[in-house]
C-alpha cells in the first residue's frame, strides 16, 4: 500500500468508518500476531491481545503524528497492550523452573540442529511468563534494562535476572535437544 493510500486510509479510520478499520486491521493483522503471540502463553491469548491493541489503536488514531512509521506505532501499541496485560495478571502468574517446565512437548527431536524461528519461537513462548517478557523486550524488541525495569514496575536488577533466567533455560533445553541429536545419530 502507497504512503497516499495509507494516510487516506488511516483519515477514514479516524472517522470511525468500520470498512476503513476493516482494511487497516487486516493490511498490519498478519505482522502484529506474531508480536502479540511472542508475549502471549498461547494462541488464544495473543489473539485477544490483539483485539486489544487494534481497539487501542483506533481510538488513539488521531494522536499519530506521522513521525515515523505507522508500523512501528502500531506494534509499540501490541507491546504495551501484551505488557498492560502481564501486569494485570502478574499476581496470578507463578515462575516455573525448566524441570518442570513440559519443554519437549511440540518439537521434533531429530531436527535441533536446524531450529528455525518457528520452533525458537516456541520455545521462547514456553518459557515463564516473566522471563518470556523481559527477555523480549530486551532481546528482541530492543529495550534496555532500565526502560523494561520502568515499563514492568520492577528494579533493573531484577529484569537482569529475568533474562538470565531465560537465557539459561533455553540454554539448558538446546544443550538437551543437542544431546538427544547426537544419540540419534
Amino acid at each position: 500500500m502507497k504512503a497516499a493510500e495509507l494516510d487516506i486510509l488511516v483519515k477514514r479510520c479516524i472517522d470511525w468508518d468500520r470498512s476503513s478499520q476493516s482494511v487497516l486491521y487486516e493490511f498490519f493483522c498478519r505482522k502484529m500476531f506474531p508480536i502479540c503471540l511472542r508475549y502471549s502463553q498461547n494462541q488464544q491469548e495473543a489473539e485477544d491481545t490483539m483485539q486489544e491493541g487494534f481497539l487501542k489503536v483506533f481510538e488513539n488514531l488521531r494522536n499519530f503524528k506521522n513521525e515515523g512509521s505507522l508500523e512501528g506505532w502500531i506494534k509499540k501499541i501490541m507491546v504495551n497492550t501484551a505488557i498492560q496485560k502481564f501486569r494485570k495478571n502478574s499476581n496470578r502468574l507463578n515462575d516455573v523452573s525448566l524441570d518442570s517446565a513440559d519443554w519437549n512437548q511440540s518439537f521434533d527431536e531429530n531436527a535441533t540442529s536446524d531450529l528455525g524461528t518457528k520452533e525458537l519461537m516456541a520455545l521462547i513462548q514456553k518459557l515463564p511468563p516473566k522471563c518470556r517478557l523481559v527477555f523480549n523486550l530486551f532481546v528482541l524488541d530492543g529495550y534496555n534494562h532500565r526502560q523494561i525495569a520502568e515499563q514492568l514496575g520492577i528494579s533493573e536488577g531484577t529484569s537482569k535476572s529475568n533474562l538470565h533466567d531465560a537465557r539459561m533455560m533455553l540454554q539448558k533445553v538446546l544443550n538437551k535437544l543437542n544431546a538427544l541429536e547426537l544419540v540419534q545419530r
